[in-house]
């Protein structure tokens, strides 16, 4: 795209309206995928209630979370004990069928040797030897929500998969990136099983994060994949990866179990849609069903009538780098100018954007690149510095607050990514509509003149 400037990180100080989000909660998120599992946070209190405020407005569900409510003598001291307390008193109330365990800022920066406490946990619990317990390093000071994402399902793989002697026939593995709503994963899951084949997704927030109704309470995760299913991960024929950053995840389920594994770096857009379904007709050897016939002849038809409206305009996107890969992809596919693209982290998946300005920022370095722009994609954080330069904003990815439906949004697929298309063009369509409307109250065609509108 011409004229590409490329900075790595932000000059400022310091982050005004930060854009990431940190390691462990990306953890958290992971293991809110498996059923029956309680996440912990191994650190203060501080930690754990910040992430569960912020996973339960996006989601608008009890989010099972717990702490290891390390003190200031246990962060000098070392904080074995509590955590060893904190899994035992988890066990003995609520008996899950996995425990998940996140490092904060306190512990990562006091150096804990958390492989160490692991085994002496091991040798001093014989009794709890059936309890599956997954450690994952997820500093809160370094990376950023995917990598927590991405060392969580990694520690889950390496902990319950278990190679298989046999391959059950259509079984295949869906490493779930966590750029992917619920919504989405049910949409690739019933993409997947129109071919006739039984994906197991890991992690699978469809069944735990898209809304349920508990007969009781219970304070464990309600729905997901189970542990049983992801053992039996490696009797599969492929897994299918979606996302970049599950690569790390994906090497190690392949040297575990020589499963095959399959790269998808976005499943948004008609290309992207394509060679997923392709993939998919080969796997099984099936023909692709008709109705994927259909949502792709219906994709074409919306570009086709959408692209008018896309075509030129200025966007800034600022989101998760996966997730804004796959936005970006789709804008430029569409022809329009990404005009900045912000992430909250440095990734490889940067070096492929199309985008005029790739930066490593927050929201106010997005409020300064999209002054002229004709619209914000990002968060609900970045609602307020868009009111304040006056660009529309399209909410995607997590945070979202201020919106119903939040984990249900779907734009993957054709279907997804048709109606991503079609939320972003009537944005256009009603700002120019609106425009029109205007220059006829007036009785002249505007363009800055003494009414005070503007033609954008």
């Amino acid at each position: 795209m011409g004229n590409i400037q490329r900075f790595p990180h932000s000059a400022k100080a310091a982050s005004t309206n930060p854009l990431k989000m940190s390691q462990p909660l990306g953890a958290a998120l992971a293991f809110l995928g498996v059923d029956n599992c309680l996440p912990v946070f191994h650190g203060s209190q501080g930690c754990t209630a910040f992430g569960l405020v912020l996973l339960v407005r996006h989601f608008r569900e009890a989010i099972p979370l717990q702490t290891t409510a390390m003190d200031q003598v246990s962060t000098i001291l070392g904080g074995y004990d509590n955590l060893e307390q904190a899994i035992r008193t988890i066990h003995e109330r609520n008996k899950p069928a996995l425990i998940g365990v996140a490092t904060t800022g306190v512990t990562e920066t006091k150096g804990e040797d958390m492989a160490g406490q692991y085994r002496t946990f091991r040798q001093r619990n014989p009794a709890l030897d059936g309890l599956k317990l997954v450690f994952a390093n997820t500093p809160d000071f370094s990376g950023g929500f995917e990598d927590g994402f991405a060392a969580a399902v990694t520690g889950i793989v390496e902990e319950i998969v278990q190679p298989a002697t046999a391959t059950v026939k259509g079984q295949v593995n869906v490493l779930a990136g966590c750029h992917l709503t619920p919504g989405d994963v049910e949409e690739l899951r019933d993409i997947i099983e129109g071919f006739g084949l039984t994906p197991i997704f890991l992690p699978d927030l469809s069944l735990s994060m898209a809304g349920r109704q508990p007969d009781d309470f219970k304070a464990t995760s309600l729905g997901g994949v189970t542990v049983d299913r992801i053992a039996a991960m490696g009797a599969s024929e492929a897994t299918l990866v979606i996302g970049e950053h599950m690569r790390m995840a994906a090497a190690a389920l392949e040297l575990k179990t020589d499963v095959r594994t399959i790269v998808f770096d976005r499943l948004t857009g008609l290309e992207a849609s394509d060679r997923f379904v392709r993939t998919l007709s080969e796997l099984s050897g099936r023909p692709v069903p008709a109705r994927l016939r259909r949502q792709r002849e219906t994709l074409v038809d919306a570009m086709l009538d959408g692209h008018f409206f896309f075509s030129r305009k200025r966007i800034a996107v600022a989101l998760e780098p996966d997730l804004l890969f796959a936005v970006t992809g789709f804008l430029a596919d569409m022809g329009a100018r990404v005009v900045a693209a912000v992430s909250p982290t440095q990734t490889a998946v940067l070096e492929k954007l199309r985008a005029e300005t790739v930066m490593v920022g927050d929201h106010s370095d997005v409020e300064t690149l999209a002054r002229e722009s004709d619209l914000i994609v990002s968060n609900s954080h970045g609602r307020m510095g868009a009111a304040r330069i006056g660009v529309p904003l399209h909410r995607m990815g997590l945070p979202m607050f201020d919106r119903l439906g939040a984990g249900l949004k779907v734009c993957v697929g054709y279907r997804g990514t048709r109606e991503l298309l079609f939320e972003i063009g009537n944005l256009f369509l009603s700002r120019e509509m609106d425009h029109d409307d205007h220059s006829q109250e007036h009785g002249h065609a505007c363009g800055g003149g003494s009414c005070g509108c503007s033609a954008d």
